[in-house]
Protein backbone atom coordinates (compact mmCIF):
# COMPACT_ATOMS: atom_id res chain seq x y z
CA UNK A 1 0.00 0.00 0.00
CA UNK A 2 1.38 3.43 -0.88
CA UNK A 3 0.55 6.86 0.55
CA UNK A 4 -2.09 7.53 -2.12
CA UNK A 5 -3.96 4.38 -1.05
CA UNK A 6 -3.64 5.40 2.59
CA UNK A 7 -5.10 8.82 1.69
CA UNK A 8 -8.02 7.18 -0.11
CA UNK A 9 -8.74 4.96 2.93
CA UNK A 10 -8.59 7.98 5.23
CA UNK A 11 -5.47 6.89 7.12
CA UNK A 12 -3.55 10.14 6.53
CA UNK A 13 -4.33 13.31 8.46
CA UNK A 14 -3.31 16.72 7.11
CA UNK A 15 -4.15 20.40 7.42
CA UNK A 16 -4.42 20.68 3.64
CA UNK A 17 -7.42 19.48 1.68
CA UNK A 18 -7.57 15.92 0.38
CA UNK A 19 -7.47 17.11 -3.24
CA UNK A 20 -4.37 19.27 -2.69
CA UNK A 21 -2.67 16.38 -0.91
CA UNK A 22 -3.61 14.03 -3.77
CA UNK A 23 -2.08 16.46 -6.31
CA UNK A 24 1.06 16.81 -4.16
CA UNK A 25 1.48 13.03 -3.89
CA UNK A 26 0.91 12.63 -7.65
CA UNK A 27 3.64 15.15 -8.50
CA UNK A 28 6.04 13.54 -6.01
CA UNK A 29 5.39 10.03 -7.39
CA UNK A 30 6.13 11.27 -10.94
CA UNK A 31 9.33 13.01 -9.84
CA UNK A 32 12.74 11.36 -10.31
CA UNK A 33 14.14 10.20 -6.99
CA UNK A 34 17.63 8.91 -6.32
CA UNK A 35 17.18 6.52 -3.41
CA UNK A 36 19.65 4.06 -2.01
CA UNK A 37 19.20 2.64 1.44
CA UNK A 38 22.31 0.81 2.53
CA UNK A 39 21.55 -2.06 4.90
CA UNK A 40 22.68 -1.24 8.43
CA UNK A 41 25.38 -3.72 9.37
CA UNK A 42 25.63 -2.66 12.99
CA UNK A 43 24.88 0.27 15.28
CA UNK A 44 28.57 1.21 15.21
CA UNK A 45 28.55 1.32 11.39
CA UNK A 46 25.40 3.46 11.38
CA UNK A 47 26.77 5.92 13.96
CA UNK A 48 30.02 6.33 12.01
CA UNK A 49 28.01 6.92 8.82
CA UNK A 50 25.79 9.58 10.42
CA UNK A 51 28.68 11.25 12.26
CA UNK A 52 30.41 11.81 8.92
CA UNK A 53 27.64 14.20 7.91
CA UNK A 54 27.29 15.88 11.29
CA UNK A 55 30.90 16.88 11.86
CA UNK A 56 32.25 17.46 8.35
CA UNK A 57 31.77 20.41 6.00
CA UNK A 58 29.31 20.09 3.08
CA UNK A 59 32.14 20.09 0.50
CA UNK A 60 35.35 18.13 1.01
CA UNK A 61 38.54 20.13 0.49
CA UNK A 62 39.85 17.77 -2.20
CA UNK A 63 36.86 18.68 -4.42
CA UNK A 64 37.97 22.32 -4.80
CA UNK A 65 39.86 22.79 -8.07
CA UNK A 66 40.26 26.57 -8.22
CA UNK A 67 39.64 29.46 -5.84
CA UNK A 68 40.26 33.02 -7.01
CA UNK A 69 39.23 36.45 -5.73
CA UNK A 70 36.01 36.35 -7.75
CA UNK A 71 35.18 32.68 -8.33
CA UNK A 72 35.12 29.25 -6.71
CA UNK A 73 35.35 26.07 -8.79
CA UNK A 74 34.77 22.57 -7.41
CA UNK A 75 33.77 19.08 -8.49
CA UNK A 76 30.23 17.75 -7.98
CA UNK A 77 28.42 14.55 -8.91
CA UNK A 78 25.74 14.97 -11.57
CA UNK A 79 23.32 12.14 -10.79
CA UNK A 80 21.37 12.48 -14.04
CA UNK A 81 24.45 12.38 -16.27
CA UNK A 82 26.16 9.90 -13.90
CA UNK A 83 29.52 11.64 -13.97
CA UNK A 84 31.59 14.21 -12.09
CA UNK A 85 31.21 17.78 -13.37
CA UNK A 86 32.88 21.09 -12.53
CA UNK A 87 30.65 23.66 -10.82
CA UNK A 88 31.51 27.37 -10.73
CA UNK A 89 30.11 30.01 -8.39
CA UNK A 90 30.86 33.66 -7.85
CA UNK A 91 32.21 34.20 -4.34
CA UNK A 92 28.98 35.89 -3.15
CA UNK A 93 26.78 33.11 -4.58
CA UNK A 94 29.02 30.42 -3.13
CA UNK A 95 28.81 31.95 0.37
CA UNK A 96 25.01 32.17 0.02
CA UNK A 97 24.78 28.51 -1.05
CA UNK A 98 27.16 27.41 1.70
CA UNK A 99 25.28 29.40 4.35
CA UNK A 100 22.20 27.22 3.78
CA UNK A 101 24.15 24.29 5.26
CA UNK A 102 25.05 26.14 8.46
CA UNK A 103 22.43 25.46 11.13
CA UNK A 104 20.95 28.37 13.05
CA UNK A 105 22.16 29.10 16.58
CA UNK A 106 21.07 26.32 18.98
CA UNK A 107 19.98 24.09 16.09
CA UNK A 108 21.23 20.58 15.48
CA UNK A 109 23.08 19.83 12.27
CA UNK A 110 20.81 16.95 11.25
CA UNK A 111 17.23 17.85 10.43
CA UNK A 112 14.13 15.92 9.47
CA UNK A 113 11.60 16.97 6.86
CA UNK A 114 8.26 15.79 5.50
CA UNK A 115 6.69 12.71 7.02
CA UNK A 116 9.49 12.27 9.55
CA UNK A 117 9.51 15.90 10.75
CA UNK A 118 9.17 16.14 14.52
CA UNK A 119 5.88 18.05 14.34
CA UNK A 120 4.23 15.41 12.12
CA UNK A 121 5.99 12.25 13.26
CA UNK A 122 3.50 11.46 16.01
CA UNK A 123 0.69 11.57 13.42
CA UNK A 124 2.41 9.64 10.65
CA UNK A 125 4.54 7.03 12.44
CA UNK A 126 1.58 4.73 13.14
CA UNK A 127 0.51 4.95 9.48
CA UNK A 128 4.03 4.25 8.23
CA UNK A 129 4.34 1.18 10.44
CA UNK A 130 0.93 0.01 9.20
CA UNK A 131 1.95 0.52 5.56
CA UNK A 132 5.22 -1.33 6.13
CA UNK A 133 3.43 -4.15 7.95
CA UNK A 134 5.64 -3.77 11.00
CA UNK A 135 4.99 -3.39 14.71
CA UNK A 136 6.57 -0.53 16.61
CA UNK A 137 9.03 -1.97 19.10
CA UNK A 138 8.73 -0.76 22.70
CA UNK A 139 11.48 1.48 23.97
CA UNK A 140 14.06 -0.62 25.84
CA UNK A 141 14.23 -0.21 29.58
CA UNK A 142 17.03 2.07 30.70
CA UNK A 143 20.07 0.43 32.27
CA UNK A 144 21.07 1.44 35.77
CA UNK A 145 24.41 3.19 36.25
CA UNK A 146 25.99 0.02 37.59
CA UNK A 147 24.70 -2.23 34.79
CA UNK A 148 25.68 0.33 32.13
CA UNK A 149 29.30 0.42 33.35
CA UNK A 150 29.29 -3.37 33.65
CA UNK A 151 27.96 -3.80 30.06
CA UNK A 152 30.22 -1.29 28.30
CA UNK A 153 33.45 -1.64 30.29
CA UNK A 154 33.20 -5.17 31.66
CA UNK A 155 33.90 -3.98 35.20
CA UNK A 156 31.53 -3.90 38.15
CA UNK A 157 32.06 -0.47 39.76
CA UNK A 158 30.53 -1.63 43.05
CA UNK A 159 32.70 -4.73 43.50
CA UNK A 160 35.59 -4.61 45.95
CA UNK A 161 39.02 -6.18 45.39
CA UNK A 162 37.70 -9.58 46.53
CA UNK A 163 34.80 -9.42 44.05
CA UNK A 164 32.15 -8.94 46.73
CA UNK A 165 29.40 -6.40 46.19
CA UNK A 166 29.75 -3.15 48.16
CA UNK A 167 26.75 -1.59 49.90
CA UNK A 168 26.12 1.92 51.24
CA UNK A 169 26.50 2.05 55.01
CA UNK A 170 26.98 5.68 56.01
CA UNK A 171 28.85 8.87 55.26
CA UNK A 172 31.79 9.69 57.55
CA UNK A 173 32.24 13.32 58.44
CA UNK A 174 35.65 14.68 57.33
CA UNK A 175 38.17 15.32 60.08
CA UNK A 176 38.85 18.96 60.94
CA UNK A 177 42.50 19.97 60.60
Amino acid sequence: MDLRAALTKGLLASDTSTEKLRVLLKTQYERWWNLYVDPIRSKWHFLRYVARYVRRPPIAQHRFTKITDGEVEFLTKDLKQKRVVTTRYLIEDFVDALAEHVPDHYRHAMRRFGLLAHRTQHMTSATLFLLLGQKKRPRPQRLSWRNSVRKHFGVDPLADIRGQSMHWVRRIKPLAL
